[in-house]
């Protein structure tokens, strides 16, 4: 039985810009697609080294801005233009009219009320008594554990080791601080030493599994939800009627209602987020900056929570309690992402809390505009305008 033929690498330099076109005829002459589009770039090659394998080219994703969106956080503070990528028409404009909302109501407020990046290696023992005896030996070593893993990293801390006792095996979690980094590879080399220098010095015989799964690394889970994977972080806003009736079209007695009712509706269909689209404009905000997209299965998920005044205005906050972002490592170097973080202030140290307000008050905004309009009608009229139905 013959195989395909392999896709051409180098042994030298497989990040040449003639490595990518070899690369790029091969798929030509085996595909007839003469990628054109994705072979015109400026991109230095070069640059996506521990970004990507196998690299052929680029894909132009369309990028907006939208704002001013007024920001009064505890890191963010300000008037800001928000760099998004997307290919869905109206996302863009609908954010824009939110934060238009947010900033002619005073801004919001937002802040990061925890930081937690996870490894959950699982420790397997003989019998439940053994295990026991390990629970009690893993707390009683905690400095000298916090000491072995934090040799491997300048900026990670280890803050907490969580158990979970099941059977005749310990379920942990390392809880980490990560600085301006996501985290999780640091966490991972971090964890992996601190297991080690485990099964050296521990009495006991153990083996372990660097990840028993409950860190839920990718997915969202409750466990996060409560506990926290990377920030958790709030933004909240109080919004006028008068500014309600004259930019959405709906009074905030309106928005209320709607609001018990759509919740009901998320607890019906077990929903991890009972607002209206979290994942639209972090996902658009993570292509720009160059994070994980992937991280956006985690960081999405969250609780809305409202309140009607007495005085007749509208208290909307939004808590995600699962923010995963970097403003340096992994493709926030890249030369157009690093200009995205730029715009707002958020590349590099010291900018990681600033840029997960960012988020929170960007979902915000969004989840203001999309809620309204489709209380007001405008929904699906907006989308045939400016969206994919236009003609």
């Amino acid at each position: 039985m013959s195989r395909a033929p392999s896709i051409p690498r180098s042994s030298i330099n497989d990040y040449s810009l003639d490595q990518a076109t070899e690369r790029r005829e091969f798929l030509r002459a085996k595909t007839g697609v003469p990628l054109s589009a994705v072979g015109n770039y400026s991109l230095d090659p070069n640059l996506v080294n521990g970004n990507i394998e196998n690299f052929i080219g680029t894909l132009q994703m369309p990028l907006g801005v939208a704002g001013p969106l007024k920001i009064q956080g505890e890191a963010a503070q300000g008037d800001f233009y928000i760099p998004l990528a997307t290919t869905e028409g109206t996302l863009v404009a609908s954010y824009s009219r939110g934060m238009r909302v947010i900033s002619e109501c005073g801004g919001c407020k937002t802040a990061v009320t925890r930081h937690a990046m996870q490894r959950a290696p699982v420790f397997l023992l003989g019998d439940v008594h053994v295990a026991k005896r390990f629970s009690a030996w893993l707390a009683e070593n905690f400095q000298r554990i916090k000491s072995v893993a934090e040799s491997t990293t300048r900026s990670g801390k280890l803050f907490e080791v969580e158990q979970y006792a099941v059977g005749n095996m310990i379920y942990t979690r390392f809880n980490y601080t990560t600085g301006d980094a996501a985290g999780q590879n640091m966490t991972g080399k971090a964890t992996f030493a601190a297991c080690e220098w485990i099964v050296e010095n521990c009495p006991l015989s153990l083996k372990y599994l660097l990840s028993g799964s409950v860190d839920t690394d990718k997915k969202h889970s409750a466990m996060n939800l409560i506990r926290t994977r990377g920030k958790r972080v709030i933004a909240e806003v109080v919004i006028k009627n008068d500014v309600a009736k004259r930019l959405l079209g709906v009074d905030t007695a309106t928005l209320f209602r709607a609001r018990q009712i759509s919740n009901t509706g998320s607890f019906q269909a077990g929903s991890i987020y009972n607002g209206p689209h979290s994942a639209n404009g972090i996902a658009a905000l993570f292509i720009a900056t160059g994070q994980d997209e992937a991280n956006v299965a985690e960081s999405h998920a969250g609780i809305t929570h409202s309140q009607l005044l007495d005085n007749g205005d509208y208290y909307w906050s939004v808590t995600l309690p699962a923010v995963i972002c970097g403003t340096y490592g992994g493709g926030t170097a890249l030369p157009g992402q690093r200009e995205c973080l730029e715009i707002m202030d958020c590349y590099g140290a010291g900018k990681a809390d600033k840029f997960a307000e960012i988020i929170a008050a960007v979902v915000l905004a969004g989840d203001i505009s999309l809620g309204s309009a489709v209380l007001a009608g405008d929904w699906v009229s907006s989308h045939e305008q400016y969206g994919r139905n236009r003609k």
